[in-house]
């Protein structure tokens, strides 16, 4: 056998081995693919139901995913009325597809994208927990660019729509021990309590570097800055600027807390 046969041999099989192995690793992923998306709906369930002061450490799925039909109400957000809408099922739509999706979202100028998401969805899916048919919690996705990478999370408010019940992350790629710290049980422990809102209606939260003088009149609205990582901090600044405000979340706040919702 010749050395060019022998090389076209060896090259035949590889060739077939690779399409076997394309073939079993495509099949696994189409396969794998439910319980993926499963696993992000539940993990989704976790943090919403966590952020919201629900449950506790160490519920298995079946928990997770009871506790969360039983206290959370799910309804869609038109953002730019500020009002909600039967547009899309809440529980299937996802408001981060929408957002690549020309028809169902805008391009934010430089000027309005201070959270430098680049796109805003038009719709957006919010969390309530309510209690007798009133309020209790309001949970709103947030997201927004940090040092090294977008952070995806829920801040919850009470039913007064200005006090915080919590702000955290499920998805991020800050530096651990820097940027990462916004994991930290003592960093977010600073958040409950907190308003968002001054006495005149003004979005008033923020984020101080150097450390919250507790005399000041406007600690009440301020969370120390995470220690070595002012870009981060900037960010998660600015997103909750964003969503908070007349871009994001802001008009269906107003609407809400005055009944036209």
């Amino acid at each position: 056998m010749s050395n060019k046969e022998s090389t076209v041999r060896t090259l035949t099989v590889a060739l077939l081995v690779c399409l076997v192995c394309s073939v079993f690793v495509a099949g696994a992923a189409v396969a794998l693919r439910p319980t993926q998306v499963e696993n992000r709906q539940l993990d989704k369930q976790r943090s919403i139901l966590a952020i919201a002061g629900l449950g506790q450490p160490g519920m298995s799925a079946n928990q997770v995913k009871a506790l969360y039909g039983e206290r959370i109400v799910a309804r869609l957000v038109d953002l730019e009325t500020g009002k909600f809408t039967d547009e899309f099922d809440p529980q299937t739509f996802d408001p981060l597809v929408a957002a690549k999706d020309p028809a169902l979202s805008e391009a934010l100028p430089g000027s309005e994208d201070i959270a430098s998401i680049k796109r805003r969805e038009r719709y957006s899916t919010v969390y309530m927990v309510e209690n007798d048919g009133k309020l209790d919690t309001l949970i709103l996705p947030i997201r927004g660019y940090g040092l090294w990478s977008t952070l995806y999370g829920f801040m919850a408010v009470k039913g007064d729509l200005n006090t915080v019940v919590g702000l955290g992350f499920y998805q991020h790629g800050e530096t651990p021990g820097l940027g990462g710290e916004v994991d930290n049980p003592k960093w977010r422990g600073q958040w409950p309590g907190k308003t968002l809102y001054d006495e005149n209606g003004k979005l008033s939260v923020q984020i101080v570097k150097g450390g919250v003088d507790p005399q000041s009149p406007r600690a009440e609205h301020q969370v120390d800055a995470l220690a070595g990582a002012t870009l981060t901090s900037n960010g998660v600044n600015n997103l909750l600027h964003f969503w908070l405000g007349e871009n994001g979340f802001g008009p269906f706040i107003a609407n809400l807390r005055a009944g036209e919702a």
